[in-house]
Order: C-alpha cells, then structure tokens, then sequence
C-alpha cells in the first residue's frame, strides 16, 4: 500500500462530507481518456493493456455513482474515428467489448443495482459479434429503470445530428410532418440519446480540454470539468474534486 494511500482516505471524507446530496447531478458523461498514454507510461507495448485498465476504473466509478445517487452516466468508449487506428488495437478493443457486454448479463452489481445498459452510436459500423453481446446486454437490463448506462460505441456527435436531420427531413417528405412542427424538442427524439435527459455534468480525463464531438448537441448547458489524471489512474478523490467543482458553480442557462 502506498503511504498516501491513508491521506487520500482522509481527503476523500473530507470531500464527501461536504458534497450536498440534493444538489448531485443527476446525469454525469465521462470521455475516458489516456488509456493509451497509460499503456506508455508503464512500458506497455500494447495499447490494449491500458484499455483493460481503464475498464476496471469504469467498474469502480460505476460503483461510485451508485453510492452517491447518481441516476445517469454515459460514457464515451469508442469513436467513428477510432476506426482509423491500428488494426490491431481496434481488434483488441472489439474483443474487450464483446466480452464485457456479454458480461453485463451475469454481472450481480448491475442486476442488484437495478442498471438499465444501453448501446448508442452507429451500431451497424460494428463487427457482428459485438452487436449480438449488445443485445444480450440490452435484453437482460431492458426491464431496470433505477439506473441508467449509456455506452457511447461507433459514435459521432456530428454524425448523430445529421442522422436525426435525415430522419425529420424523411418525415416532411412524406407528409408525416409539417416542417413548422420542427423544435429542439422533436430534434431531441431523433438523437441516438432520444428521450434521455441532457447531462449536467461532462468529465474529461488526461487534461484534454475538448469534448472530441461528444453529446455536442446535448452538451449545450452541461457543466465541463477537465481532469489531469489518466482514465486508468482515476482515482476517487478525483472524482469527488469533480463533484465538488460541479456544485460550488451557479448553473446558468444562456450567457
């Protein structure tokens, strides 16, 4: 055990006692970044290695957000433009989703807990055994609504509002919709995210300051907290400062 180890115990109770859980937000998305920057860092030569990492810290926030009445997290696990990466680690990464999508179905915490998982992205872009591991995972939370886990997999923020352009641009060609009846509140069906609450918090790791086209319209009046830590090495005291940053702001709407 390290010898910070006890101080940062200490921190984090001190960070806790002091968060207000009335004012905890109700929808958290993370950008999970620096599992590859990690893999270097420890001499890895395999990129994969940080992504397996950063996987055990998503169990670990998940588990944080449960014990703190977090009712919402999405999370941004793979791009349209990953794809472009080398071969071999999209391979790895594709394995890695199979596998614990499969998991999810036998999962206690995410059944005990009551987690409704869900996939959003361009789906079809992905390899057929990872669609059939998103089912199971899909069907066997379908029937939770306690909590939610959206996995953000083959997504764009762009791509997403040009899909729900075509899909509303479909509807006025066909008589189905006058084009009068367009809002932000029939864009807002159309998302891959349709129906979900927009987040009030967005979370980046590995100090990047950018969303990197992540819930771009849904992130018009989310609070954005940039954390130097490496998604790997999050740690909880981190995600507390992130918490508490959230709640001493006063939240405006507009400018």
């Amino acid at each position: 055990m390290s010898i910070l180890t006890p101080i940062y115990k200490v921190y984090e109770w001190y960070i806790s006692r002091n968060l207000n859980p009335e004012n905890m937000p109700k929808h958290i998305a993370i950008i999970m970044d620096g599992n590859r920057r990690y893999s270097r860092l420890q001499g890895q030569k395999e990129a994969i290695e940080g992504h397996k990492r950063g996987i055990n810290t998503l169990e670990s926030v998940l588990d944080w957000c449960v014990d703190l009445g977090i009712e919402i997290v999405t999370v941004y696990a793979f791009s349209t433009e990953n794809f472009n990466r080398k071969p071999e680690e999209v391979e790895g990464l594709m394995r890695l989703f199979q596998e614990n999508f499969e998991g999810i179905a036998k999962n206690r915490k995410i059944h005990d807990n009551q987690v409704k998982v869900k996939a959003v992205g361009q789906l079809d872009l992905l390899p057929e055994n990872v669609r059939n591991a998103i089912n199971i995972a899909e069907e066997s939370t379908a029937s939770y609504n306690k909590r939610l886990v959206n996995i953000a997999i083959g997504y764009d923020g762009r791509l997403e509002i040009l899909d729900a352009i075509k899909k509303i641009a479909k509807e006025v060609k066909e008589g189905k919709l006058d084009i009068d009846d367009i809002d932000e509140e029939l864009v807002n069906r159309n998302l891959y995210t349709a129906g979900l609450e927009d987040p009030n918090l967005i979370i980046r790791t590995s100090g990047e300051e950018r969303l990197s086209g992540f819930l771009l319209w849904q992130s018009s009046y989310s609070e954005l907290y940039f954390c130097d830590s490496l998604w790997p090495q999050l740690r909880k005291v981190d995600f507390l400062r992130a918490l508490r940053s959230y709640q001493q702001r006063e939240r405006r709407f507009g400018v």
